[in-house]
């Protein structure tokens, strides 16, 4: 990237990043909801276990490429293959992580304008209506108003675009370490706020009772792979962010700090969700609508409701925001090195044209409801073109990615270079690659075709 010169100023910056990069809006109500519908505290030991046997050695396999590469995904890859005598082929795992972030941004830019229209409605208009009806008309109405969504998009993608263009410094960093601080303070607010006006106790059985009955082999694939998505590991995000970072940062330390601070976010948000739903008699598994439907629904019948309506909806904006400025910074370093830009022009085209392919998404649930692209194949029949953009790369280019990155730093790399970058000793150096060689790669190759074969 033409602006090497560009570093986190110190740790926190860094880990706070990081940690915003991997809390997005499936840690605040996928990881509660898929641990309660799939037998609990059973759930979590085998989500502990992916952590550790998968996205813990990946992410230190990402965060090392990075530092030693100090470019964009491709560029850090391609460097570090050079330098180890590997073919500069192994770049296009990197590759296909700009590309994948790319895709993802431009449906999670769609769906990051929705708390956009949320968050402006609780303050303008109140939201406070109790009937079911009108709630999910409201949200109908969203859906249906090509126009509206697409100017919601706009404002996201541009209160994106315009921290990633200030730089990693004044840009990227200093937005974390605003937001990242808002999320943690609104998130345990909310927590106990819905502890104390909704039911705690069937919340705690529906995340932690261990529940074998609702458990299968298909739950302990999902619970594997839900650390692998939700950290983001495999899409080269880490390669990025590491590319940033001081040589007297411990690369270790940040991986740690990511992970437990993701899980435990992840957990807070499932006590400020799931007491309300519960307290009011309401599905925990109905998806995006909980969020945009049932949860504004409770949220009306309880005191202080419209505050916490505006707090929830600020939550989701704010985890949002976090993880969409690592995705754009994904296709902005590429861009940089590639071509020679600097930041403002790689920033104006990478979103520009993101948004624009996001536009296809907010078709999908209007104009373009009924266009299914791969109608003709089974199991794709009623697949708009935004379920087939997550598809495509949540369950085959993650995985790829992934898989690619850990062959490539177990099989390919020097042992010297994983000591050297982590600060480990000879037995953890040999524990890592022995998991990046065997263990990772064949837990994402599994928890990869899950999908396909359950």
């Amino acid at each position: 990237m033409s602006d090497t010169q560009e570093r986190w100023s110190g740790r926190l910056g860094f880990i706070l990043a990081t940690i915003g990069s991997a809390v997005g809006l499936g840690s605040i109500w996928k990881f509660p909801y898929e641990v309660g519908t799939n037998g609990g505290s059973v759930f979590v030991l085998f989500y502990l276990a992916g952590l550790a046997l998968i996205v813990f050695p990946l992410l230190l396999a990402e965060f090392s490429l990075g530092r030693r590469g100090r470019a964009d995904a491709a560029g850090s890859i391609a460097a570090v293959a050079h330098a180890h005598g590997a073919s500069r082929h192994w770049a296009l795992a990197g590759s296909l992580g700009v590309l994948a972030a790319y895709l993802i941004l431009s449906f999670y830019s769609v769906i990051g304008g929705w708390t956009v229209a949320y968050a402006l409605g609780a303050v303008l208009e109140g939201r406070a209506s109790a009937d079911a009806a009108e709630v999910q008309a409201q949200f109908d109405a969203l859906l249906s108003a090509p126009l509206r969504m697409a100017l919601h998009h706009a404002a996201f993608m541009l209160i994106t675009a315009a921290i990633v263009a200030r730089g990693i410094a004044h840009g990227i960093e200093a937005a974390v370490k605003v937001l990242m601080p808002i999320l943690f303070v609104l998130v345990v607010g909310l927590a106990i706020y819905s502890i104390v006006e909704g039911d705690a106790a069937a919340a705690t059985r529906f995340m932690f009772s261990l529940d074998f009955e609702h458990f299968s082999g298909r739950a302990a694939l999902e619970a594997v792979g839900l650390g692998f998505f939700s950290i983001g590991v495999g899409l080269g995000l880490m390669i990025v962010y590491a590319a940033y970072a001081g040589s007297e940062i411990s690369l270790r330390e940040v991986a740690l700090v990511t992970i437990v601070s993701d899980t435990a976010i992840s957990f807070l948000a499932g006590f400020a969700i799931f007491p309300i739903v519960f307290a009011n008699g309401l599905d925990p598994a109905s998806g995006p609508g909980l969020l945009f439907v049932t949860l504004p629904l409770a949220f009306a019948k309880m005191p202080f409701g419209e505050i916490a309506a505006f707090t929830f909806f600020i939550l989701l904006f704010v985890a949002a925001l976090a993880s969409a400025i690592s995705m754009l910074e994904m296709p902005v370093s590429w861009l940089m090195r590639r071509f020679g830009w600097s930041r403002l022009p790689a920033v104006v085209v990478a979103a520009g044209s993101c948004w624009l392919l996001g536009l296809a998404s907010v078709f999908s649930f209007n104009l373009w409801a009924d266009w299914f692209p791969l109608g003709a194949l089974p199991g794709y029949e009623g697949a708009t073109f935004f379920d087939l953009t997550d598809q495509l790369t949540s369950n085959a280019m993650l995985p790829i990615g992934g898989f690619v990155i850990s062959v490539f730093v177990g099989w390919r790399l020097s042992e010297q270079l994983i000591r050297s970058e982590l600060a480990l000793g000879p037995v953890a150096t040999a524990v890592l690659r022995g998991l990046l060689r065997y263990v990772t790669p064949l837990g994402i190759a599994i928890a990869g075709l899950a999908p396909i074969f359950f």
